[in-house]
């Protein structure tokens, strides 16, 4: 269960719908895929599922490359590309921005959450590569990757994701009433939240 929704008990639902199951994997480019992989598999846990040694053409030119996948709970992955060129390396991985607001985010239990931050605390990470948010909806811990990706793992907060048909059914309105620029606070989870 989820704060987006029970996805075992939403499979036949989504199925019927002809919306995608779940996510397979996110790519993303790397310039150090050793030390990509030690931050996934030796300090955040995700196992290396394949490693996959391809050339293809695109756009133009036979591009040489490594794809690995580091497996999640429930089959997807995230996924680094490294390149044999250099100019390809420049031409398809742009250094990220930091920002907070750039990030991907892993649904965590808390004992998968308190064993991440245990290990990034044990590696070294500090702010602002590793930081913490309450969101109230959930808590968030934060770690920035060898490559400059942000890495959240969520923990959702319990009466939040009792309350996600009301926020489901709420999405909407909240939507245009923010649009149109009254930006007051709606969540009723965070400890800071004017009652």
């Amino acid at each position: 269960m989820g704060l987006f929704g029970n996805a075992q008990k939403k499979t036949k639902a989504v199925a019927a719908a002809g919306l995608p199951a779940r996510l397979h994997h996110t790519a993303y480019v790397t310039r150090d895929m050793e030390a990509t992989r030690k931050f996934y598999e030796d300090v955040i846990g995700l196992p290396l599922m394949s490693t996959f040694c391809e050339s293809d053409e695109l756009f133009g030119a036979v591009r040489t490359y490594m794809h690995t996948f580091f497996g999640l709970a429930d089959g997807s992955a995230l996924a680094f590309f490294q390149f044999a060129d250099p100019a390809d390396q420049e031409l398809f991985g742009p250094k990220m921005p930091f920002s907070p607001f750039h990030h991907i985010a892993l649904n965590v239990d808390k004992a998968t959450q308190d064993a991440i931050e245990a290990r990034l605390k044990a590696a070294g990470y500090k702010e602002p590569e590793h930081f913490i948010l309450e969101h109230g909806y959930c808590r968030s811990v934060y770690a920035t990757d060898p490559n400059g990706m942000i890495v959240e793992f969520c923990n959702d907060d319990e009466a939040a994701v009792k309350d996600q048909e009301k926020w489901r059914e709420k999405a909407h309105s909240e939507l245009r009433r923010w649009l149109a620029g009254d930006h007051t606070s709606n969540n009723t989870y965070r400890s800071d939240h004017a009652h």
